[in-house]
């Protein structure tokens, strides 16, 4: 067993319509789904290939779809504690869940939603190049990236390089202990809230874009490429929520300091 703190090891979609959601990502990215016991009810877990690497939930009624990515810590309870004194939102407490491990989840102070967890068995280790259909990166969209960089930098423990943009813009790549993890840029969008946007790696990006218009999907951005780092596109599913996908470029296995994607093609 070991544990990657400051890594990103699970993602999971959360909307009013499961079946729906599955309806759309298992042939978009050759993903299945099994049903897994978790004490009185069954969890969707996500499979790629024989890998479990998400699920989905049934949100609240009225909330809108959306990716909850679930962020490794050392310690649950302590995070979450230090989380809300920095100006995080409660969302739900620290507990256990069976025998997979503890989490928790909060609302950044710009309004992001993550969970924390610490999983019985470890994280699944870095992978390179990353596999077809696994997650690639994710990146914080938000409206005030000094607030998010102080809060993840305080809480997290992350350390933080700079890409300048063009126009004034920075993007942030975090790390952690030399590993880089993910990426944030401020949102284009005033009104959009802030969030993470998990990316997948897939074979062609153009391909997969079109593939998930035809499954009843959106293309938000893209098409486009960033050199050096691949070919990407930002995607709506039909229930609403964002998810980006990324062809890598060759002999680019993670997501490099280099890896800016250019928020001026972001919906």
């Amino acid at each position: 067993m070991s544990h990657l703190p400051g890594k990103f090891v699970w993602f999971e979609h959360s909307s009013s319509h499961i079946p729906k959601a599955r309806k759309f990502y298992d042939p978009l990215f050759d993903w299945h789904t099994e049903a897994m016991p978790m004490g009185e009810r069954r969890y969707h877990m996500i499979m790629n290939g024989n890998a479990g690497i998400g699920g989905y939930r049934t949100g609240p009624d009225g909330a809108r779809s959306h990716w909850i990515a679930y962020l490794s810590v050392d310690d649950v309870d302590a995070t979450y504690r230090d989380a809300v004194l920095a100006g995080a939102r409660p969302i739900e407490r620290p507990a256990e869940f069976g025998p997979v491990g503890r989490g928790a989840s909060i609302a950044d102070p710009t309004g992001a939603t993550l969970s924390l967890w610490h999983g019985a068995d470890g994280d699944r280790p870095d992978l390179e190049p990353t596999p077809t259909g696994d997650w690639y990166w994710n990146e914080l969209w938000t409206p005030d990236t000094m607030g998010a960089l102080a809060f993840y930098q305080r809480v997290f423990g992350y350390t933080h390089e700079t890409m300048e943009m063009g126009s004034q813009r920075t993007y942030y790549v975090l790390k952690k202990d030399g590993v880089t993890r993910a990426g944030m840029m401020r949102s284009t969008e005033p009104r959009a809230p802030a969030m993470w946007l998990p990316y997948v790696a897939v074979d062609d990006c153009d391909a997969t874009a079109d593939k998930a218009r035809r499954l009843g999907g959106q293309v938000l951005s893209g098409p486009s490429d960033v050199p050096g780092v691949g070919r990407y596109a930002v995607l709506a599913d039909p229930l609403g929520a964002a998810i980006a996908v990324i062809r890598p470029a060759p002999a680019v296995g993670a997501m490099t300091d280099a890896a800016v994607i250019d928020e001026a093609t972001a919906a």
